[in-house]
């Protein structure tokens, strides 16, 4: 099994930043490809950004340029940082890992972003 644990959501005026963190544990390699998702308010769940083993990195359109992705792999961390915060980036905010062609994801952490 594998474990995941989101933190670093909040509410953050337009323009702020916030960094995400998610610690992994149980049957969960530094091999394994991590990544974020997010649902919005009346959304569909959506893919933000992932991160292989190997560093290499990818993004959605919207939030290209403002976050960032990045890991520990010493710490089994993935970080989501987020840079100029808009209010459509208000959603719950989850860590996704794939193991052995599996998602596994966290309860989520709910970011708000006021106008």
């Amino acid at each position: 099994q594998v474990q995941l644990v989101e933190s670093g959501g909040d509410l953050v005026q337009a323009g702020g930043s916030l960094r995400l963190s998610c610690v992994a544990s149980g049957r969960i390699f530094s091999s394994n490809t991590m990544g974020w998702r997010r649902q919005g308010p009346g959304k569909q769940r959506e893919l933000v950004a992932t991160i292989t083993s190997g560093g290499s990195t990818y993004y959605t359109n919207s939030v290209k340029g403002r976050f960032t992705i990045s890991r520990d792999n010493a710490k089994n961390t993935v970080y989501l940082q987020m840079n100029n915060l808009k209010p459509e980036d208000t959603a719950v905010y989850y860590c996704e890992a794939v193991v052995a062609l599996r998602s596994y994801w966290g309860q989520g952490t709910q970011v708000t972003v006021s106008s």
